[in-house]
C-alpha cells in the first residue's frame, strides 16, 4: 500500500459497516442511548422498553401522565433525538 492510498483507522470502520449494513443498527443504538441523557434520570425511571422499527420509536412508559405530557413535545423530541445521531433515523414516536 502506498502512502498516498493510505487511510484511517476511522474510515476503514465507516466504510465496513456501511458495506454490511450495520451503521444503521448502530445509529439506532446511539438513539436508544440518547434517550436517557437527553430526558435525564426521572423520565428514564418511568421508561420500560425503547425499540426502534421501521422508522418509528416505541417508548413504552409507566406513567399516563408522563405518557401525555411527552406525548405533546413529540415532534421536538424527534428532531433533538436525530440531531443526537446526527442524521434522520426515526419520523415518528409512539408512547405505550
Amino acid at each position: 500500500m502506498k502512502k498516498q492510498d493510505a487511510q484511517s483507522i476511522g474510515e476503514i470502520i465507516d466504510r465496513v459497516l456501511k458495506e454490511q449494513n450495520l451503521d444503521l443498527k448502530l445509529d439506532e443504538t446511539r438513539l436508544i442511548k440518547a434517550w436517557n441523557s437527553l430526558l435525564g434520570e426521572q423520565v428514564a425511571s418511568y421508561t420500560t422498553k425503547l425499540y426502534i422499527q421501521r422508522g418509528v420509536l416505541y417508548v413504552h412508559l409507566s406513567s399516563s401522565v408522563l405518557r401525555s405530557e411527552l406525548s405533546m413535545c413529540r415532534n421536538m423530541l424527534m428532531d433533538r433525538l436525530n440531531k443526537q445521531v446526527g442524521r434522520q433515523i426515526i419520523t415518528n414516536i409512539i408512547f405505550r
